[in-house]
């Protein structure tokens, strides 16, 4: 709004520093400074209302360090994100682009299915929360709401990145085998159902994350930041041919709302870090999955997410190897049997008296320890994503 009021104002009124709003780099600090303070200030309020209400974490026993002492805590906390984020869009993008206009939509969708979800265990006492169908139906929904945006949206194609290698663009159209009028439907067809199967999967790894006091938080942020670097290369046409990266026209606009989002996450880390204060619950975390996905896809970047998102695809992973091998096991030999001492595979170095093929640690490791650990292990993952902008 605030963007298009001093656009309005440059075009017809003269007066110094009304054309500072052109520049990317002063409305991405106002953003990051905008989504800080209201995390800070709109956090701390509604924070008190979620204890006045008693919305707090229904914790169960699973023999982990500490667990029970974060019962009664206060979560859908994530309602404080997507209100710091949004704020400072709306104040200080460019509205009319078409990937800021998606990314709001992504934004709102994921995070009213993860507010069901909460709503659900809080208010209704349901611990299964959201019935995973819905939740599939909502990420599948904002899948081919994406594609079919991008689909029939001008200059955009089914082009994308490929790290670590030299001519790195990939053509999905590819995948087809055959050649004729239908290719290029083809392509984007099986673009379409690689975005849904793309947001359905983080949004999903960001949900198992969020497990430990600030972990989610300090892990997106991070990936927030190296998303926002890889934006602001792309959308700029002298660094991409410098860079030899695909350039791709108007996305240098994400760089304001992803300072917006690094913001929120900062201002939100500062309730949420242990011993927190709040949980961001599946409001939270949906959102942050869906965020992430989809900024990925726009600035082509989508095959860089095992390698970027490491800890959401090794924690996925992790649940996945332990429930089908304990089916395995127990269909084979009568008994079930475990790769982890726990999954998601952050609560492995939290538990001890397990049988389980992994056993190490031995002792279980303070929560701070590990999600500090995580935290590294993004960063060391960031720098790499960085880097294979050179290594191909």
């Amino acid at each position: 709004m605030l963007y298009h009021l001093f656009e309005y104002f440059r075009n017809s009124v003269d007066f110094p520093g009304v054309g500072l709003v052109q520049y990317l780099t002063f409305r991405s600090m106002f953003s990051v400074i905008t989504a800080l303070l209201i995390a800070l200030f709109v956090g701390h309020t509604i924070i008190r209302i979620l204890q006045r209400k008693q919305i707090g974490e229904s914790i169960r026993d699973l023999g982990l360090e500490g667990q029970l002492s974060k019962k009664g805590t206060p979560t859908m906390g994530g309602i404080i994100i997507i209100i710091a984020l949004l704020v400072p869009t709306l104040l200080f993008c460019n509205l009319s682009n078409v990937y800021i206009r998606l990314m709001i939509v992504s934004t709102v969708w994921l995070g009213l299915i993860g507010f069901a979800d909460d709503y659900i265990k809080v208010f209704k006492k349901n611990k299964e929360g959201l019935h995973g169908r819905f939740k599939i139906i909502g990420q599948v929904g904002l899948g081919l709401m994406v594609g079919l945006v991008l689909c029939f949206s001008e200059d955009l194609n089914t082009t994308t990145t490929i790290p670590f290698i030299k001519e790195n663009e990939f053509d999905y159209t590819w995948l087809w085998p055959f050649n004729g009028p239908y290719l290029q439907t083809a392509g984007w067809v099986i673009y379409i159902f690689a975005i849904i199967f793309i947001i359905t999967a983080v949004s999903n790894g960001t949900n198992l994350t969020d497990g430990m006091d600030g972990l989610t938080t300090g892990v997106t942020i991070v990936v927030a930041v190296t998303l926002g670097i890889l934006a602001y290369l792309s959308g700029n046409v002298i660094y991409a041919k410098y860079l030899n990266i695909m350039y791709i026209p108007n996305s240098g606009e994400l760089v304001v709302f992803m300072a917006a989002l690094i913001g929120a996450l900062v201002g939100f880390l500062w309730y949420n870090a242990y011993p927190a204060q709040v949980f961001m619950g599946d409001t939270g975390s949906l959102a942050l999955g869906g965020i992430v996905a989809v900024f990925a896809i726009l600035i082509r970047k989508e095959l860089l997410i095992p390698i970027l998102c490491g800890i959401y695809f090794v924690e996925s992973l992790s649940v996945l190897l332990q429930r089908y091998y304990f089916k395995y096991t127990k269909h084979k030999y009568g008994v079930g049997r475990r790769i982890f001492k726990m999954a998601p595979l952050h609560h492995h170095f939290q538990k001890e008296g397990v049988d389980a093929i992994i056993t190490k640690p031995k002792q279980p490791l303070p929560e701070a320890k590990i999600v500090i650990r995580f935290w590294i292990i993004a960063v060391l993952l960031a720098v790499v994503s960085i880097v294979t902008l050179k290594i191909r």
